[in-house]
């Protein structure tokens, strides 16, 4: 069997920069410091935000408040940064395990304090808000936030049932998505005699043995398959769950909620999910057919999506070079980039290495603005793996700018978030592209970029599709496993096309995705993300005025603005459908290359 070691050791993190451990005395004292902050906060401004909001100084008033709050949202954000990361890196530790569990337990109790801010915020008059933020300019940098925040207005509750939603949510929606982590973190594969975690037995589908892939499936499968009912009760639960949510508060869709969070009008998204299913078959369809031809095969199975092509080389890339790949493209494009990302790796804010326990996956989590960034990923050497360290700096750098913006306006609706990152992929690719020795090399490297952009647009959009028909059946009542397998393989088929044929195993492929369980409906922010990238680096290459400050700036944004006026100095518009056509062109054009080119790639 293919060895996942590499070269040169990749790192894990160093969270002391939060805390020096789950005995640390100063997490203790910052969780006392907190609740008595919220406390505090609540007897001065419960029931009294209406008051506050009217009259001479208003502003003022209101916005010495928001800053207190914000304050209390950093110390508490810190505590909620360590024990998720803490969590992430050593899931199936129980001791880790309880420490979590007792952090949000603690959180919770201080979070239910000021409940009540952004319930009362959302009943001050327009009209007295309007005076008060045109009075204090300090007030009016949170206009963004404050209008985030009364957007959910006609969806609010009473505030004691709030309240009891939001203390009830532990043991609800949270449990259920803790029991997820955990139990993915334990599953255990069997392939060809050698136990592996979860990444590594996905790393193998990468192998360019075509038996050790249907070996690593099978044992994949077979896992999935023995923990599908329990997947599935998590999976139906949160669906109940969400669904009683959005009808006590009136939200017209299951997808109203995500969208309001982002900050982006549905039928925009509804654009992109048309746009992409529509590009199907000039996308997936025609890049698969292609892919079967140089595997040497009538038809793919499902463990050959990510296969490698037969002329690729099988040599893994050690950490260190990897790190130059992506600082060195980051440079190129703005030494200020490179500069941003460098102390990511001098300062052990990565942890790369895969070992048993740690959470699949990769991700920055941008902690709270008077700390800095965390990536977790797991490094294995693939070109794959270069891709995704390049993606999760680009969240990283994202979040390095916007911290300026503080904890309130910092964080960037998803319909952003993917920006930095895959605009960080596509400069760590074209400095491949460019570099690329030979014809085929360079078909090498745009046919395993194509792919990578197909899992990031049309893979993710038939995860979203997935989800609006899963979330549509729950609605009627509690689906079985092979009920939720029948609708994964439906989209999948449309999906990927006719150029596959799927073993029955894969039918419960959809139990290991973690965005279902902790995010429904995130998955779209990807496809709107590369799309996004893609128009935006074509206007890099053409040399659109200003380009690289105006980039950093939309960064430094942060939540500040909406994605209308962010992409307006771009000259940019996601509501003009032919946004969408463009964005997608770019994948249509390079497999138009890879058709012209095919010969090159031929056995």
């Amino acid at each position: 069997m293919a060895k996942t070691e590499i070269s040169a050791p990749a790192p894990a993190w160093d969270l002391r920069d939060l805390y020096a451990g789950l005995d640390d005395p100063r997490l203790t004292a910052d969780l006392k410091r907190a609740l008595d902050l919220a406390k505090a906060f609540s007897a001065s401004f419960k029931g009294r935000i209406s008051a506050l909001a009217a009259g001479e100084g208003a502003g003022v008033r209101l916005a010495a408040m928001i800053a207190d709050y914000e304050a209390l949202g950093d110390l508490s954000g810190r505590i909620a940064a360590f024990a998720g990361l803490a969590f992430s890196a050593h899931s199936s530790d129980p001791a880790v395990g309880k420490f979590y569990g007792d952090m949000q337990d603690r959180l919770s109790e201080i979070g239910s304090e000021t409940l009540f801010l952004e319930l009362e915020l959302s009943q001050i008059p327009d009209a007295d808000l309007e005076a008060a933020l045109a009075t204090a300019p300090g007030l009016a940098r949170y206009r963004p936030w404050l209008e985030s925040v009364r957007a959910f207005r006609p969806h609010q509750l009473a505030e004691d049932v709030e309240r009891l939603l939001y203390e009830k949510d532990l043991a609800g929606a949270s449990a259920w998505s803790r029991l997820f982590d955990e139990t993915v973190a334990g599953l255990r594969y069997e392939v060809r005699g050698e136990t592996l975690t979860g990444p590594q037995a996905l790393n193998l589908l990468g192998s360019p043995d075509a038996a050790l892939r249907r070996d690593a499936a099978a044992a994949l499968s077979e896992t999935f398959a023995g923990n599908a009912r329990t997947f599935a009760f998590i999976l139906n639960t949160l669906s109940k769950d969400k669904e009683i949510d959005d009808r006590w508060r009136a939200y017209p869709e299951a997808t109203s909620f995500r969208h309001l969070m982002n900050q982006v009008e549905p039928e925009v998204v509804e654009a992109l999910r048309r746009s992409v299913v529509a590009a199907f078959p000039q996308l997936s369809h025609r890049y698969y057919k292609l892919k079967a031809r140089w595997l040497g095969v009538e038809k793919l199975n499902d463990w050959d999506r990510n296969a490698p092509l037969p002329q690729a080389s099988d040599a893994r890339i050690g950490w260190d070079a990897a790190k130059a790949t992506v600082l060195g493209a980051y440079g190129r494009f703005a030494p200020r980039m490179a500069e941003l990302a460098t102390p990511f790796f001098e300062k052990s804010w990565i942890d790369a290495e895969p070992r048993p326990g740690k959470s699949g996956g990769a991700f920055s989590h941008g902690t709270v603005p008077s700390a800095h960034p965390y990536i977790l990923m797991n490094y294995l050497g693939k070109p794959r793996d270069v891709m995704t360290l390049a993606h999760e700096l680009g969240h990283g750098v994202h979040q390095t700018l916007a911290a300026k913006q503080g904890v309130l306006l910092a964080a960037t609706p998803l319909t952003l978030a993917e920006t930095a990152s895959v605009f960080g992929e596509m400069l760590t690719f074209r400095a491949l592209l460019d570099a690329a020795p030979s014809p085929r090399e360079r078909a090498i490297l745009l046919a395993g970029k194509v792919e990578d952009m197909l899992n990031t647009v049309v893979r993710q959009i038939a995860f979203y599709e997935f989800e609006l028909r899963f979330h549509a059946k729950r609605r009627q009542g509690e689906l079985t496993p092979e009920d939720i397998g029948a609708i994964w393989m439906a989209v999948q088929q449309e999906s990927l096309g006719p150029a596959f044929d799927f073993a029955p195993g894969y039918a419960n492929w959809w139990c290991y995705i973690p965005h279902f369980v902790r995010s429904p409906f995130y998955v779209y922010a990807y496809a709107f993300g590369d799309c996004l990238v893609n128009s935006l680096y074509a206007l890099y290459e053409d040399a659109h005025p200003e380009f690289v400050p105006k980039y950093f700036a939309m960064l430094e944004a942060g939540g500040s603005k909406r994605h209308t006026e962010l992409l307006k100095p771009f000259g940019l518009n996601a509501s003009d459908p032919q946004f969408w056509t463009r964005g997608l062109g770019m994948i249509s054009g390079f497999i138009d290359e890879l058709e012209r080119d095919a010969a090159l790639l031929d056995g």
